[in-house]
């Protein structure tokens, strides 16, 4: 019988991935290309537009070479994507506009403090399901549209187009079948209401953002487009952002149930259900929707986890970002070191994207192993804070966490999780979760599975990771964690 193959996308601020999946969803075939960003000025951050999709394209290339197939034995494709990094170009040439302003840029804090004072002010986190701070695309965009003169003409001749690096893609590497984006994706711009599942016209005026820009929202499994892959047509059935992908790809479909995703950021994110709740700190996602069904999803976040490891390496710490697990195990505890790594602010549920990152506790005697060690203590106690925040906004109580992305390779980092999270961590084989939650979906758009009828990820196979410490440990070592937090708030 002919094998059925599918290939997932997974473009993020980091690297590009494709992952070939056979109709058994397993991995076939995987490329990577890392990608880089451009720093025109402190606190500006951007991507060059053709270098992302040169980046995704060489990593398809890698994934065929290696799975042994061709372009021709792909039935379809999932997109999934880094969010509010915004790309532009012109609608009769395709051609970009300019580079990407990304997500950890912060040019726009000035103005996201002045719409505080405007009657959509008090509105935009309830109307948008996440509060628009500077890193996001509809900021990002107002700042073009009154800096950026080329994307301001292409606005006014009507032949604007803005997307993220899912629309990019497609259009980039393939003939999109509309404008469109996905409503996880189209949230993700941080222009559209998941409650009322339109986008918010008001807001959308106020910042002068040329609607006819914008894509439209279409259902997770819908036909984007095609890609034009090693001469063949593929069809790209699915879009979806990556946390909520990642979510979807380790079997987390019923409420409670939650992942945290590690990359260069980390995400937590829980399934509520087909209704959403009272808005909070936490994001509100329109996760998906497949069979005509929304599900609704809370997202936390911790800024900056890769980064600060790359930081750490930049700066010479260690040498190679997988020394800090070696560091880190040469000792028992972090020697009264905390390490805050608010190098882009703080998450949830502190939300103060204008806290700064520090290193606390040190003397002599501190070791780089300590440091090490306080780094991933930080993301153990950012952990146990979202959590809380979650079980007090919507009532979820999450006894296990799945856990996936590049700092989920660590067995001691996700044993520290555990320990001062309180939760059991649960770590699958295959922890490629984001691409994975696409190609499924993707695959049942192509018929080749069924929502109820989804091959399982978590089985006998997967490792589990018990909290050790006592609630009074715990509770004691926390009570630092606190003091050091809020000593950089508002920096």
């Amino acid at each position: 019988m002919t094998r059925r193959f599918i290939l997932a996308i997974d473009q993020g601020g980091s690297g590009s991935r494709a992952v070939i999946y056979d109709d058994e969803a397993q991995v076939r075939g995987y490329g990577y290309r890392a990608v880089g960003r451009v720093y025109p000025q402190p606190g500006w951050v951007e991507q060059r537009p053709r270098a992302i999709a040169r980046s995704v394209a060489e990593a398809i290339d890698e994934a065929l070479a290696r799975a042994g197939v061709r372009g021709s034995d792909l039935i379809a494709c999932g997109i999934t994507s880094q969010r509010d990094t915004v790309f532009a170009w012109d609608a009769r040439t395709g051609r970009p506009i300019g580079n990407a302003i990304t997500w950890q840029d912060l040019r726009t804090a000035p103005m996201v403090a002045a719409l505080a004072e405007t009657p959509l002010g008090p509105q935009r986190r309830a109307r948008l399901g996440q509060f628009p701070g500077a890193y996001s695309s509809a900021m990002h965009m107002a700042w073009r549209m009154q800096h950026d003169a080329a994307f301001r003409r292409a606005a006014e001749r009507g032949v604007l187009r803005v997307s993220l690096a899912a629309g990019w893609i497609v259009q980039a590497l393939g003939c999109p079948a509309e404008h469109a984006l996905d409503h996880s994706l189209l949230q993700a711009m941080t222009v559209y209401d998941p409650r009322q599942r339109a986008l918010w016209d008001e807001w959308i005026a106020a910042l002068h953002i040329p609607r006819a820009a914008l894509p439209v929202a279409r259902p997770t499994i819908h036909h984007f487009g095609e890609l034009h892959i090693d001469g063949a047509t593929v069809p790209v059935l699915a879009m979806i952002t990556d946390q909520q992908a990642a979510l979807f790809g380790y079997d987390c479909r019923a409420p409670g149930q939650a992942v945290a995703t590690h990359g260069t950021a980390s995400f937590v994110n829980a399934v509520v259900g087909p209704h959403p709740p009272p808005q909070g700190i936490c994001k509100t996602y329109l996760a998906w929707e497949v069979e005509g069904v929304p599900i609704y999803a809370l997202e936390a976040d911790m800024t900056t986890t890769g980064a600060a490891a790359n930081w750490l390496r930049e700066i010479g710490l260690v040498r190679r970002v997988t020394e800090l697990d070696r560091q880190a195990a040469t000792v028992p505890d972090s020697g009264g070191v905390v390490f805050v790594p608010a190098l882009n602010g703080l998450g949830v549920p502190s939300e103060d994207r204008s806290a700064r990152g520090a290193l606390f506790g040190l003397a002599l005697g501190v070791k780089v192993g300590h440091i090490a060690r306080a780094f991933y203590e930080a993301i153990g106690f950012q952990l146990a804070d979202i959590l809380a925040t979650m079980r007090a906004e919507a009532g979820l109580v999450i006894s296990e966490l799945r856990v996936g992305g590049g700092l989920a390779a660590s067995d001691l980092a996700c044993q520290i999780q555990a320990d001062l999270s309180g939760v059991t961590l649960v770590r699958a084989r295959d922890t490629e979760t984001t691409a994975r939650g696409v190609a499924l979906l993707a695959g049942i758009g192509a018929g080749v599975w069924q929502l109820d009828t989804l091959p399982g990820l978590v089985d006998n196979t997967a490792e589990r990771f018990m909290p050790r410490l006592t609630e009074t440990e715990r509770a004691a070592r926390s009570e630092r964690w606190q003091t050091a937090v809020a000593r950089v708030q508002r920096w």
